[in-house]
């Protein structure tokens, strides 16, 4: 099958943005407030951080804009890189990248992660239950494998739980030292970008925030402003999407 995959290829030349969806928070905490009731023993823990771990990003700009841009930087484009685990294009042993073309997209990936792979493995079924996460739009600029018109003669690239043939496709093409592939998602009609090398991504910029809330039918609501549900996504033996008016 993968010979397949190989056959035919094409390139995407692309420059564009992509769409980031991780986990936060809205409103942020005190990392230090668990350690003392005295807000100077924070700023004082605070400083200490910041003069003693070492940055993983550096930039031109004045030094007061650093710590916000090393933040979007580990947040948005870094982490994965540095903590390697199994996904669709890697078996764990390298770290992978993964966008979308539209917030949409990344709602319909995220939210059957969450609730097919965390929640119910974990036998959290009640409703309820909320996720907060943040949108960041992220600059790739490279030449892509891509693998959308491959799909059709493919379709185990998209298979909704099968990783068998996607991680050798991701082995190879890391491997090789491609920077990464477009293809489609296995979740809805949208494409998902898989990036192997952090070079080729840039300009990390926060977007929005989401949360998510399981409900009594097993859907999953999604709000962008606190208490407006924005999409609905229904339990993943259903299809289909609500947007409610408005």
């Amino acid at each position: 099958m993968i010979d397949t995959v190989f056959a035919d290829l094409r390139l995407a030349e692309t420059h564009a943005d992509a769409y980031r969806n991780i986990v936060s928070i809205r409103v942020s905490q005190d990392v230090f407030d668990d350690l003392s009731d005295d807000p100077e023993d924070w700023s004082a823990a605070i400083k200490l951080e910041l003069a003693t771990k070492s940055r993983a990003f550096s930039s031109p700009e004045p030094v007061i804009h650093r710590p916000f841009e090393e933040a979007h930087w580990n947040d948005a484009i870094d982490y994965p890189f540095k903590h390697w685990m199994r996904s669709r294009y890697s078996d764990g042993s390298f770290g992978v990248w993964y966008g979308a073309d539209s917030v949409e997209t990344t709602v319909y990936e995220t939210v059957y992660h969450w609730r097919e792979g965390f929640l119910r493995d974990a036998g959290f079924t009640q409703p309820g239950i909320r996720i907060e996460r943040k949108i960041y739009l992220v600059r790739c600029d490279a030449a892509l494998i891509d693998l959308r018109p491959t799909v059709t003669a493919c379709p185990a690239l998209v298979d909704p739980d099968d990783y068998t043939l996607t991680h050798q496709v991701g082995a190879k093409l890391h491997r090789e030292g491609h920077p990464g592939l477009l293809s489609r998602s296995a979740r809805c009609s949208g494409d998902v970008y898989a990036v192997f090398n952090p070079r080729v991504l840039s300009d990390p910029r926060q977007l929005c925030f989401l949360t998510y809330t399981t409900t009594d039918a097993g859907s999953v609501t999604v709000e962008r402003q606190p208490g407006t549900v924005w999409l609905e996504l229904p339990d993943a033996s259903e299809s289909g999407v609500t947007v409610p008016a408005g």
